[in-house]
C-alpha cells in the first residue's frame, strides 16, 4: 500500500481518501521512510529522501534570505516560512492552512540519519538539502510554530524534540561542510537544554515549554528521537499520565480532542508499543500491535482513527459532514505498524 502511494518523485502523500490529505508532509514521509528503510526498502526510503533534498534546495534563496533577516533582528512572519506540506512536485499549496511546522524539517534529517546508519549509506546525494534545513531549524528553533497536529500555536516539546533530533544526526555528517555541524551542534545542545529547562512540569513533560497539557506525541521525544532516553523517568512519569487519561489500547491525540471525535489512533498506538519495547514491556508492546491489527479493514487499509471510543460525538458528526469519512488509508499508520512489528521481530 506505501508503495502504491509514492509518487514518482519520491514523495509520499499521507491518505489517497481526502483531498486535504493528498499532499506529501515531511514530518509524515518521514517515518514512513524510516520504516521503509528498516525492512529493507532502501530505494523507496532514499528516493523520499531526495524529494525532500530538492523541496529544500528549490528554497535555498528564501532559507539564506530568512536566517540573515532574522539574525538582524527582523521578525519573520508566519506566512514566511517554509510550509509543511507540498504537492508531489514539490510544490507549495496556496490556501488557509497551519503551514508553519519546524517539525518536518527535523524529522527527514533524522529519518536520512537513521537511514545511513542502518545501511552505511552515504548523505552525499542529498548533503545540500541536509545543510540547507540544519541552517533552517537551528536558526528558528525557538520560535512558536504549529504542532503535529497543526492546531496549536506554541513552543511544542514534540517539535523541539524532532528538530533535536535532525541536529543531532546531522552534527555526525561528515559530508556537511564544518561550520554547518557545529551550527547543527549548537543548536541541538539549546534544545537539549531548554526541553529540560521548560518542558518538565512537575514529574513529567509537558506538551509545550511551560504548559503541563497532556499530548500522545510527547512519546516521540524519547521513542525515537532520543531527547530523553526511552528510560528516563520523565518518560516513564509522562507515559503513566497518558495511560490514566487518554491511552488504553488505542491512543487519543490529547485530552478534549474533538477532531472525527478524538477518536483513537493507529499510528499513536503504535507508538506506544514502540516505546513498550524499548523499555522491555514486551507484552504490552505485542498488545499494542494485535490491537492496531484488529483495526485492519476487510482490504488491509489501516485508517487514521476509529471511532469505537470518542471523546467528542459531536465533533465526530462535524467532520464527517465536513469532510466525509476519516481518512483510510493513512501512510503514516501502515508505516508505523511496520516499525513496531520490526522492533518485536514480527515478520
Amino acid at each position: 500500500m506505501i508503495r502504491e502511494h509514492q509518487a514518482a518523485s519520491g514523495a509520499f502523500i499521507a491518505s489517497p481518501s481526502l483531498p486535504s490529505y493528498r499532499f506529501s508532509w515531511l514530518r509524515d514521509g518521514a517515518f514512513v521512510a524510516d520504516a521503509l528503510s528498516r525492512v529493507g526498502e532502501t530505494e523507496s526510503a532514499e528516493a523520499f529522501f531526495g524529494w525532500c533534498a530538492g523541496v529544500v534546495e528549490a528554497r535555498a534563496d528564501r532559507i539564506v534570505a530568512l536566517v540573515e533577516r532574522h539574525r538582524g533582528g527582523e521578525q519573520i512572519e508566519p506566512r514566511e516560512h517554509l510550509h509543511c506540506r507540498y504537492t508531489v512536485d514539490g510544490c507549495e499549496f496556496e490556501g488557509e492552512w497551519s503551514s508553519f511546522q519546524l517539525d518536518g524539517y527535523g524529522s527527514w534529517l533524522w529519518a536520512l540519519g537513521e537511514h545511513a546508519r542502518r545501511h552505511e549509506a552515504s548523505i552525499a546525494p542529498f548533503a545540500r538539502g541536509a545543510a540547507l534545513s540544519v541552517s533552517y531549524v537551528a536558526e528558528f528553533w525557538a520560535e512558536p510554530c504549529f504542532d503535529w497536529w497543526e492546531e496549536r500555536w506554541g513552543r511544542h516539546t514534540a517539535t523541539l524534540a524532532s528538530v533535536y533530533a535532525g541536529l543531532a544526526a546531522a552534527r555526525e555528517w561528515e559530508g556537511l561542510p564544518g561550520e554547518t555541524r557545529e551550527r547543527a551542534d549548537r543548536a541541538a545542545d539549546r534544545i537539549d537544554a531548554a526541553i529540560r529547562a521548560e518542558a518538565v512540569v512537575g514529574e513529567r513533560l509537558g506538551g509545550e515549554l511551560g504548559d503541563a497539557r497532556l499530548d500522545a506525541s510527547l512519546i516521540a521525544c524519547a521513542t525515537p528521537f532520543r531527547a530523553l532516553e526511552p528510560g528516563d523517568p520523565l518518560l516513564a512519569a509522562t507515559v503513566a499520565a497518558l495511560e490514566e487519561t487518554i491511552a488504553h489500547g488505542g491512543v487519543h491525540r490529547y485530552p478534549g480532542d474533538t477532531y472525527y471525535g478524538g477518536g483513537e489512533w493507529l499510528l499513536l498506538a503504535a507508538f506506544l508499543g514502540w516505546w513498550y519495547s524499548e523499555v522491555g514491556r514486551t507484552e504490552d508492546a505485542h498488545r499494542q500491535l494485535e490491537w492496531i491489527e484488529a483495526r485492519a479493514e476487510p482490504n488491509g487499509d489501516l485508517p487514521e482513527q476509529v471511532a469505537e471510543h470518542v471523546l467528542s460525538p459531536g465533533g465526530l458528526e462535524e467532520w464527517t459532514r465536513r469532510w466525509g469519512a476519516s481518512p483510510s488509508p493513512l501512510l503514516w499508520s501502515h508505516a508505523l505498524y511496520l516499525t513496531l512489528a520490526d522492533e518485536l521481530g514480527v515478520t
